[in-house]
C-alpha cells in the first residue's frame, strides 16, 4: 500500500501575531512553527496503515526551506520519505497549493506507482481553508470524503465515518481515494529517540513548487482589536471593604 500525506507549516498555537511593514503578510521572525493537529492524525494513520500492510508512506509539503523541520518531524514518527515543494515567495492560496500538489502527486506516482490513499488535514490550522483536499481529489478524478473521524481500509475500498448532528455518517468509496481527517481519528504518537535519529538519515527530497494560479488577490491583513481587560486593585484588608461594596453595587449585584 502506498499512502501520501500532505502537511503545512503553520505558526504554533499561542504565538503573538505581528504584521509585516506593508500590512500584507505576517512577520514570522519571532514565531515558532509546527504541524496542525488534524495533520498529525493523518500522519499517524499513514504510519499505522503501512506498518500493518506493508508498502510506503510519503509526506509532502509546499512551503519555504524552513518547512524541512516539519517534514523531519513526520519522518521521526515513522513516515518513510519526505518531499519538500519549495517556494521562494509569499504563501500560496488553496487553489495554487492544490495545483502544485496535484503536479507533485502525478510525478511521484509516475516514479513509484499510484497512491492508494492520499490524506490531508480537514482544514489549514492558520487560514481555515477547507479546499485543498477537495481540489486535489477533483483534479485527480478520485472520490473524496471530508471531516473523517473513523477510517477502515480494505483491499479495494475504505469505509469512512464522520460526525453529523444526530450520529455518524458512513461512506464507502473505492480506492484510490482522497480523505481529509479531523483530530480524534486516532491518538498520534510522540517521536521516539531512535525515530529522531533515523529521521536525520531518511530521504528528504527538495523540488521546486510548480504552483497554479489563484483566483483571489490579497489586499491586506488586519489584526483583531486587542483585549482591553485588566486587573483593578481595590486595596488591601478592611480598608478595601467600602470599595468592594461600591463595585458590587455598580455591577448590579447589590441593591443600594
Amino acid at each position: 500500500m502506498r499512502v501520501l500525506v500532505g502537511i503545512k507549516r503553520v505558526p504554533a498555537v499561542g504565538g503573538r501575531i505581528v504584521l509585516g511593514a506593508d500590512g500584507t503578510g505576517i512577520d514570522t521572525r519571532f514565531l515558532g512553527f509546527t504541524t496542525g493537529p488534524h495533520e498529525e492524525c493523518a500522519l499517524e494513520e499513514a504510519v499505522r496503515l503501512v506498518s500493518a500492510r506493508g508498502g510506503e508512506s510519503v509526506v509532502v509539503s509546499i512551503g519555504p526551506a524552513e518547512a524541512e523541520e516539519q517534514l523531519r518531524y513526520a519522518l521521526s514518527l515513522g513516515i518513510d520519505r519526505a518531499v519538500l515543494l519549495e517556494t521562494g515567495g509569499p504563501e500560496a492560496g488553496p487553489q495554487a497549493t492544490a495545483a502544485g500538489l496535484v503536479g507533485a502527486i502525478r510525478a511521484l506516482e509516475g516514479e513509484g506507482g499510484a497512491f492508494d490513499l492520499v490524506l490531508f488535514g480537514n482544514e489549514a490550522p492558520d487560514s481555515g481553508d477547507f479546499q485543498v483536499g477537495i481540489r486535489v481529489a477533483e483534479a485527480l478524478g478520485r472520490p473524496c470524503v471530508t471531516g473523517v473521524k473513523s477510517l477502515e481500509v480494505a483491499e479495494r475500498d475504505l469505509t469512512a465515518g464522520r460526525d453529523s448532528g444526530r450520529g455518524v455518517e458512513c461512506y464507502r468509496v473505492l480506492l484510490p481515494a482522497v480523505v481529509t481527517v479531523k483530530e480524534g481519528l486516532n491518538l498520534p504518537r510522540y517521536p521516539s529517540l531512535p525515530g529522531r535519529i533515523k529521521a536525520k538519515t531518511k530521504p528528504l527530497e527538495r523540488r521546486p513548487a510548480e504552483l497554479g494560479r489563484d483566483g483571489l488577490r490579497s489586499v491586506g491583513l488586519r489584526l483583531p482589536e486587542a483585549d482591553s481587560r485588566g486587573a483593578l486593585s481595590l486595596g488591601a484588608g478592611a480598608a478595601a471593604a467600602p470599595a468592594v461594596v461600591e463595585l458590587l453595587g455598580d455591577l448590579g449585584v447589590l441593591s443600594r
